[in-house]
């Protein structure tokens, strides 16, 4: 029986030593491939033979592999020691090489795009096979592009305008020191250090640490508000106004190829289920001996006076193992290659990147996986949830590169899936105390992973119309505030100074409309939960298949032909049904 121990990963199947006359000659052969490429570039004709065009794409691929392979190498070099000079420099090097052999290549793209007319545009999809859905993805867009000077000119003004904004927030706000008192002495902290004292178990001190960060997000309220109604309003202007989308949300939902009835059936049953998550408020205020929960308290350890346990590296791995086993043996195979090919960092070490990730660089590599193991139940369930990335790029390993990743929405059902599984393994070999422990947590998680973050997405929907008709950054924060007052209803006690609290979220600033993708995945992850214990063994054939689509299909095509209509608000209360059951649960052990 293997033993697991820590350590960190091999990368020799991506490249050699950056130094050595192979690596040299992999960047000379990808250079020359995209440099052969550019020659398409005049005999590009709608009127050309499928074969010529599936061959076009065919060096697509080609060219996405090389460079993900070496650009891969780079970056994972880089997270394994950030403290390397070496590993930075290539990094850099890596990046700008990707750069440009991107623009080599886009020529194609915006041609498939702008200039194919739609007759041949269908009979060249015809025999495109797993791509077609693919390239009727891209071509959506053509609906929404401008002519070639003009997109030249958005582009250059997006690096001094919306793209400027976008900076000066991150320069700003990563500029914030944050004073705080802590037993005697006053720290001066970044976010993320006070961030830590959030989840402390000293009320007083959840409670300092949030309004240290809020006083000075209020202080700064007038430049960061301006920046944000801007962005705002360049996004209506651009998508709207220039490009005529129908509303800015559906920008974003075109981007990640899923249907605005979709999303608003997604939003409307986060909205209708919050008093599931206010049960479980007004149960968290129980374990933590409160009355009620005040905001400051929302994410406090419930555990404050219980012994963690600690899980053992070899004994998590093999958990994870028997936890996709049980399910299907087809998956825990694919977790065991990670670990059979030493293609997992799992050591703590100085330099090394905080986190966990998975990164899939091509259908026939492994892919890799980064987590930073400490024995806690937390890490383990990191750990189920990084390898289920990995499961779900395995089961797409027969696609094209260019559709092996599924679109954003679908991306985190396999690795939410795993930690259900692992759950379900263990609540079964844990004391009473742990397992109270840790479905608290499991609970928080859902809580900020899918009603928070659909609520964040409900105020970016009202901000966005609200700014379009001309307002204040006060009027936005009672805008935020009453969102706040709706997921929480009498479960919560809800102080004003949280009406700034939407400043402090990066993702309104660098990517509007990003947050429901969490609650999608999530979601998702927890109803064809709910579908395999109704369905028991009979189900896993469905679930391995929808893995293996990756991307080439449009997420309500896809799932469609399982049975499931994600258009449908049933489809997505099935998951509010885990989650309800699971505040039951704790009810039951409290």
């Amino acid at each position: 029986m293997a033993e697991y121990e820590l350590g960190k990963w091999d990368l020799s199947e991506l490249a050699k030593n950056p130094k050595s006359p192979q690596f040299q000659k992999q960047v000379t052969e990808l250079e020359n491939l995209a440099k052969k490429f550019e020659k398409i570039k005049t005999k590009l004709d709608p009127k050309m033979s499928s074969k010529k065009f599936m061959s076009i794409l065919k060096e697509v691929e080609d060219i996405s592999e090389k460079m993900s392979k070496i650009g891969g190498y780079a970056s994972l070099t880089y997270s394994a020691d950030t403290q390397s000079d070496e590993a930075t420099s290539l990094m850099t090097k890596m990046s700008k090489l990707g750069s440009e052999i991107s623009n080599k290549i886009l020529f194609f793209d915006l041609w498939w795009k702008t200039q194919v007319d739609e007759k041949n545009a269908k009979r060249l999809m015809k025999d495109a096979g797993e791509l077609t859905e693919y390239l009727q993805h891209k071509r959506l867009f053509a609906k929404y592009a401008l002519s070639e000077p003009e997109e030249r000119i958005i582009n250059t003004l997006d690096v001094t305008g919306i793209s400027a904004l976008v900076k000066l927030y991150d320069k700003i706000t990563n500029a914030f020191e944050y004073k705080m008192k802590v037993g005697n002495k006053t720290k001066v902290m970044t976010r993320e250090e006070l961030t830590n004292y959030v989840r402390s178990t000293n009320p007083k001190i959840r409670e300092t640490a949030y309004k240290t960060i809020l006083t000075k997000y209020t202080e700064n309220k007038g430049v960061v508000g301006e920046i944000y109604q801007n962005i705002v309003l360049n996004w209506r202007d651009e998508g709207i106004d220039i490009r005529g989308y129908d509303s800015p949300i559906s920008m974003r939902n075109i981007g990640n190829d899923v249907d605005d009835k979709t999303i608003e059936s997604l939003l409307s049953v986060c909205k209708k289920n919050s008093p599931v998550f206010q049960k479980f408020f007004v149960q968290k205020a129980k374990m933590l001996k409160m009355k009620k929960l005040r905001r400051y308290d929302l994410y406090a350890p419930a555990a404050a006076n219980i012994k963690e346990k600690n899980y053992p590296y070899n004994k998590s791995v093999k958990l994870v193992f028997e936890s996709l086993g049980k399910f299907s043996d087809t998956l825990e195979d694919f977790a065991r290659k990670v670990f059979k090919e030493n293609h997992i960092d799992s050591s703590i070490r100085s330099g090394k990147r905080d986190g966990a990730f998975c990164s899939t660089l091509t259908p026939n590599i492994t892919p890799y996986v980064l987590v930073n193991f400490t024995g806690k139940s937390r890490d383990v369930f990191t750990l189920a949830h990084e390898l289920g990335h990995a499961v779900h790029s395995q089961a797409a390993q027969d696609r094209s590169i260019l559709v092996q990743d599924a679109p954003l929405p679908l991306a985190e059902t396999a690795s939410t899936f795993s930690e259900l599984l692992l759950y379900d393994n263990l609540s079964d070999k844990i004391s009473d105390n742990e397992k109270k422990i840790m479905l608290s947590e499991k609970i928080d998680d859902l809580y900020a992973t899918i009603l928070r973050q659909s609520f964040f997405t409900i105020f970016e929907v009202d901000a966005h119309k609200q700014i379009a008709d001309g307002t204040t950054i006060d009027e936005i924060s009672k805008t935020y505030l009453n969102n706040l007052k709706d997921q929480f209803g009498s479960s919560v006690q809800l102080s004003d100074d949280f009406a700034i609290e939407w400043s402090c979220i990066p993702h309104f600033y660098h990517t509007p409309f990003y947050c429901y993708a969490y609650s999608f995945g999530n979601l998702l992850a927890l109803s064809l939960f709910q579908r395999y214990k109704k369905e028991g063994k009979d189900f896993v054939p469905s679930y391995i298949n929808i893995l293996a689509a990756g991307g080439s299909k449009k997420p309500e095509k896809l799932l469609s032909e399982y049975g499931f209509d994600i258009r449908s608000p049933k489809f997505w209360q099935e998951g509010f049904g885990y989650v309800n059951e699971q505040v039951k649960a704790l009810s039951k052990l409290n």
